[in-house]
């Protein structure tokens, strides 16, 4: 008997599903707005209309014998999950019940032509079993949220289904077979699993929940068959959602598998043959993540990590952009020689820089902010990918004057604000850290070819001698020696992770900590020089040092001691010393505080190493670590590292419950099927190599800025000083007994520059003053360098 509205408003609170995902598809057509993910055998987050807002946290089925038996297929089956050929996301998933009483196959896919998830489902139940029960229970989670939906049972034109609605999207849940029985409920409260585990049948018929975490049930009517379709469809409206349902349904799921499949394998065929052996696999993955509505845009990841602890004040999870893993991205498409994929991304990160030149930590697929820091390698990265694409003849002349400006917005917000930055690639301090700076310097580096191919010379020797400057100074910043730590590994010193501070030295840094954030407050307190951290290997993989550079080699024993984890398949490495980014040692999801796991993309970035190092076999034996981390074809982000903690589905060298798949992993598999196959890195700089480890370039100055008043100066290099502003530096060596005057000069960029010779000089100082230009004043204040 129905009853119009269900009680127990509002539910309980929503959350989100698991974030290891066994699947993950969508129809490469125009038409269709919608991408599904899979995990535990059973449809977990769907897209719509966008890759960056999901609208239902999951759908399964329910069996039950309407007595004594009840199972939950994603709890209560095993699963076996395959895709129909490699690289096509079109999957076959076969749930056997774990008392042999029923099996659940089905084949899912979005129908390229309209906005559905269909399921085409075969139910079957053991020969010794009389009578079962199947129910379909759908959560949404419309416009990223759980906790405000509204549900009811209705129909279409005659035809029976279950709506749902938040903010402007509509969902239908229509079925090929007939519904016996429909519901609507508040989750925990009066939802169908609720009344299905308590009573084995549906006890319970509401026709509205509204403003709430809610659930969708229907019984399914499988007396005269057991195939049938199911359709989830989305619409702006209740009729243009049941519509789409009605119309894949009539369709038919052949049909729709037939254009579906076509549109994938013809991308795929276009693919260079990297031979890797989850290499399709990994490129459709980009594909899949890549937004319709903005093209170029690649979400992080189609998941939430630890999504079953977050809701909806964490709805964002990883499918946002970042700049770097659209980078890393569009570094996989060049390597499989997909150039107009590449150029989508690129065309895209230009479209989305800010005024000032920098690129977002992260942000939504319109480009509007998600979190705010700053992170240097963000605005970097692009410039490499530029000259990257340029070099490939990806982007002409035209195409080029067109990304001019936006490039030189982005050659000036590096010089002005590195390579300090205020947060590193891992979102969690600031200061001088070795990714950020071979990434800074490759790019300024990178930088100057394009402003030279641009006619602004001057500024291609201003990027050229910056990135001198900086690559000088990597040791004086990061790189440590005479610690206990050194004497404890017997090296003479090592590069460490991050130097938080812009005055003080490395050589300096003896008794000075840093409190790592994920950690609780003692824990977290370490001596800055004794956090080592697998960032060291960008110097080699970006062209700044040679691999058997002796500080190199000592960096890699601390990192192989401290932060190498040996899995059953394969090698793995931490982040940085007591990284906080994972699991606790219980296994319980990371909630702000945990202990990082290992993350396979790492095992690519020192399979790289390898392959700079001329160890070619070992790169090998690492890429297939990084294979073997995958599950069905898909990286995590991190991997369990430690012992079986099987009730929490953890096991060593498996997924832990990180995100995954991972776009960046990915991308770096893919980087590295081509750099095994070339037996060089794929992505390593030319300009870089040539520059530093060939010719050994060092810089010919040191700078002064206001913010950066530095006291001494080597009697070998000149002194420069950097302003923002137009002036005439009035100088002197001799206490103010001889004066010089010097004009400052327009780098084009909104730094002005003058370079005052030290020859001669030694044991002296050099005093300054400035009287700036457009307001027509003096400084009124003197500086002094002295010089060493």
């Amino acid at each position: 008997m129905q009853r119009k509205d269900a009680p127990g408003a509002p539910g309980v609170k929503a959350n989100w599903t698991a974030a290891a995902k066994d699947g993950e598809g969508k129809a490469l057509s125009a038409n269709s707005s919608v991408s599904f993910t899979i995990g535990d055998g059973v449809l977990n987050e769907i897209y719509f209309p966008r890759e960056d807002v999901a609208c239902v946290k999951d759908m399964e089925f329910i069996v039950t014998d309407g007595e004594n038996f009840f199972s939950e297929e994603k709890r209560n089956t095993q699963h076996s999950i395959k895709t129909i050929k490699p690289g096509v996301p079109l999957y076959q998933i076969v749930n056997t019940c774990v008392n042999k009483k029923y099996q659940i196959k089905k084949e899912i896919l979005c129908d390229p032509l309209r906005q559905t998830v269909l399921q085409n489902i075969t139910f079957s139940k053991a020969k010794n079993v009389k009578k079962l029960d199947v129910y379909a229970l759908l959560s949404p989670h419309l416009n990223d949220k759980g906790d405000n939906n509204s549900g009811w049972i209705g129909e279409y034109k005659g035809i029976p289904m279950l709506f749902a609605q938040n903010e402007g999207l509509y969902l239908a849940m229509a079925c090929s077979a007939k519904w016996l029985k429909r519901s609507v409920g508040f989750t925990g409260a009066s939802d169908g699993w609720k009344d299905l585990h308590q009573h084995k049948k549906m006890e319970w018929q509401y026709t509205h929940a509204n403003n709430g975490n809610i659930a969708l049930t229907g019984e399914i009517d499988i007396s005269s068959t057991n195939i049938f379709l199911l359709a989830i469809s989305f619409g702006r409206n209740p009729a243009e959602a049941a519509n789409h349902a009605v119309a894949s349904m009539l369709d038919g799921f052949e049909s729709a598998k037939k254009f579906y499949i076509k549109s994938w394998q013809v991308w795929l065929k276009g693919l260079h043959n990297l031979k890797g052996k989850i290499f399709k696999e990994s490129a459709s993955v980009l594909r899949v993540n890549e937004a319709k509505s903005f093209p170029g845009g690649i979400i992080a990841s189609s998941s939430i990590p630890w999504g079953k602890i977050k809701g909806d004040d964490e709805n964002a999870g990883y499918h946002v952009i970042w700049p770097r893993d659209l980078v890393e991205s569009a570094g996989g498409f060049l390597a499989l020689k997909t150039y107009d994929d590449a150029l989508r991304v690129l065309n895209y990160l230009i479209s989305t820089q800010e005024d000032d030149g920098s690129w977002l930590q992260n942000m939504w697929l319109e480009g509007t902010p998600h979190w705010k820091g700053i992170q240097l390698d963000q605005t970097a990265l692009p410039l490499l990918l530029i000259e990257k694409c340029y070099a490939c003849k990806i982007i002409d002349k035209k195409r080029m004057s067109r990304y001019w400006p936006a490039i030189k917005n982005a050659i000036g917000y590096l010089l002005i604000n590195g390579p300090y930055t205020q947060e590193d690639r891992w979102e969690r301090d600031k200061g001088y850290t070795a990714f950020t700076l071979a990434v800074e310097i490759a790019a300024l580096l990178a930088a100057a070819d394009i402003a030279e191919e641009n006619n602004e010379k001057d500024l291609a020797i201003y990027c050229r001698e910056i990135a001198d400057y900086w690559n000088d100074n990597i040791e004086n910043w990061i790189y440590a020696t005479g610690t206990s730590l050194a004497k404890k590994y017997n090296v003479d010193g090592y590069y460490f992770r991050i130097n938080p501070y812009t005055d003080i030295p490395a050589s300096q840094l003896k008794d000075k900590y840093i409190h790592l954030t994920n950690r609780d407050k003692e824990d977290g307190r370490v001596l800055v020089n004794e956090v080592i951290c697998v960032d060291v290997l960008a110097l080699v993989r970006f062209g700044l040092r040679a691999p058997d550079d002796p500080k190199i080699l000592n960096t890699i024993k601390l990192i192989d001691a401290t932060l190498k984890v040996e899995t059953p398949f394969g090698d793995c490495w931490h982040r940085y010393t007591k990284d906080g980014y994972g699991e606790d040692e219980h296994g319980n999801p990371y909630n702000g505080k945990g202990i990082g796991r290992a993350w396979p993309l790492l095992t690519g970035e020192r399979a790289h190493y390898e392959i700079a190092a001329g160890n070619l076999n070992e790169a090998k034996k690492l890429m297939k670590a990084m294979e073997a981390f995958a599950n069905n074809g898909l990286l995590p982000e991190q991997v369990w590292d430690t012992d079986d903690i099987p009730e929490k589905k953890l096991f060593f060298g498996r997924p832990s419950g990180s995100a995954m798949p991972l776009t960046w992993a990915h991308a770096e598999y893919i980087k590295l099927c081509a750099s095994v196959k070339e037996k060089k890195v794929f992505d390593m700089p030319h300009q870089t190599q040539e520059r530093y480890i060939k010719q050994k370039t060092s810089a010919i100055f040191e700078p002064w800025r206001f913010e950066n008043q530095r006291k001494t100066i080597s009697s070998k290099k000149a002194l420069r000083i950097e302003i923002m502003e137009d002036a005439i530096v009035h100088w002197t060596q001799d206490n103010w007994k001889t004066t010089y005057q010097t004009r400052t000069k327009d780098t084009g960029i909104n730094i002005f520059v003058a370079d005052i010779s030290t020859q001669n000089t030694k044991g002296s100082k050099i005093e300054f003053t400035f009287f700036w230009i457009k307001p027509n004043r003096w400084e009124n204040k003197n500086f002094a360098v002295a010089i060493e």
